[in-house]
């Protein structure tokens, strides 16, 4: 038998299982598990948000990406290009650009 290794929690390890969860269309537990980070008291970066956003843009879920991207903004966590085509693609997926244009006016 192989001995057992645990890996404490990290906004790391969070991230690397959120970005398999998006890759393998697993929407749900994506922001399952970005919900968890926030319980364990775990702040998100830019890279977590970007693997959240990006698993609801491949779920079709537009309005979770939406959610998680203003999150991610009242979080004073600055979005990159990545953030930006995830969200943008979401909103198209979901014919909801317009959406996406209000959602950041309101934040300028």
């Amino acid at each position: 038998a192989m001995p057992q290794s645990t890996v404490e929690p990290s906004s790391i390890t969070f991230s690397a299982a959120i970005s398999a969860c998006a890759k393998d269309g697993g929407w749900q537990k994506a922001v399952h598990l970005f919900r968890q980070m926030a319980q364990r008291s775990l702040k998100a970066d830019r890279i977590t948000y970007n693997a959240t956003i990006s698993a609801c843009e491949k779920g079709g879920e537009w309005e979770k990406a939406l959610r998680i991207f203003n999150d991610m903004v009242q979080s004073k966590v600055d979005p990159d290009p990545i953030t930006f085509n995830a969200a943008i693609s979401a909103c198209t997926r979901g014919e909801r650009l317009a959406a996406l244009k209000c959602s950041r006016d309101e934040d300028l």
